[in-house]
């Protein structure tokens, strides 16, 4: 079918308290491990573009790779685009053919990142495409940071529910990642999500929340934050471990080998098989 938009299967989502997968792709094979699992699973699924992923591949190539499959399946594929940190990278991509938009003002003063995120409301609400906006700030992590010092000093940048209130209300954005526990690039289950402000959030707002930085997290913080209030969930950094960890495993035991389709085959086989788990942790499975 059609690219479709993510409001309405995030609304799904939230009335039945499952979260749909939102899956950074950064080459063929991924964006094929992505759909083609998610056709199995019979589950609505978001694949994600960077801006790095953007300037990799290129946007016209990312959005034609994307089209092509989610035109073969009948599944809902969503294109979104992943932490556009300005206006005219949202224009881009929605020019281009992304049917779902983020602004990530995050690192903005409150109102610098209401402003903005409102001017990209506007222009992607005039032509019904929705909008994911940011607040409070989502951690990454550092090489020497101990798990528990990791975990402290992400905490003076949660989101704060009441300001999330309003800035949901001044910008009409459709759904909202809040920075309340997960930390980017974390490649073991530390995270610790906190449920209290995940649920005073959803209570304020009535939004579908989006938790970034989910491969940091154990399955039981994610079934936990899902339960209080989280529709969409990032991941990245676990499959690009699962496709590297293949390729490398593959070159190891062949090292003679030349051709690239045998050992992105066998890297893309490793990432389908993180993206099957994470559908069914995530509840989304036969929801299609």
């Amino acid at each position: 079918m059609p690219l479709v938009n993510s409001k309405e299967i995030l609304q799904d989502a939230l009335k039945n308290r499952y979260a749909i997968g939102a899956f950074n792709a950064n080459n063929m094979e991924i964006v094929q491990a992505i759909i083609e699992t998610a056709e199995e699973e019979r589950a609505p699924v978001i694949v994600q573009a960077s801006q790095g992923a953007i300037k990799y591949a290129g946007l016209d190539m990312i959005v034609a790779m994307v089209k092509v499959l989610a035109e073969r399946t009948f599944i809902p594929v969503v294109l979104h685009l992943d932490h556009g940190t300005d206006y005219e990278q949202n224009i881009r991509c929605l020019r281009a053919g992304f049917t779902s938009l983020m602004f990530d003002g995050s690192a903005l003063p409150f109102d610098e990142n209401v402003m903005l995120t409102k001017k990209v409301v506007e222009m992607a609400h005039a032509v019904g495409i929705p909008v994911e906006a940011e607040i409070g700030q989502i951690g990454k992590m550092d090489s020497s940071d101990e798990p528990g010092v990791a975990r402290e000093k992400i905490k003076e940048f949660f989101a704060d529910p009441i300001e999330a209130e309003k800035f949901v209300k001044l910008t009409g954005i459709d759904s909202l990642a809040a920075a309340v526990g997960t930390i980017h690039g974390c490649q073991e289950p530390i995270a610790q999500l906190d449920i209290p402000r995940i649920e005073k959030i959803r209570n304020l707002t009535g939004l579908p929340l989006v938790l970034h930085g989910a491969s940091g997290a154990s399955d039981e913080e994610v079934r936990k934050g899902i339960t209080a209030g989280i529709c969409k969930v990032n991941i990245d950094t676990m499959i690009r471990m699962a496709f590297t960890r293949a390729a490398k495993e593959y070159l190891t035991k062949n090292p003679q080998e030349i051709d690239p389709r045998k050992v992105l085959g066998v890297a893309k086989e490793a990432a389908k098989e993180v993206i099957r788990d994470r559908i069914r942790v995530l509840g989304s499975q036969n929801r299609v």
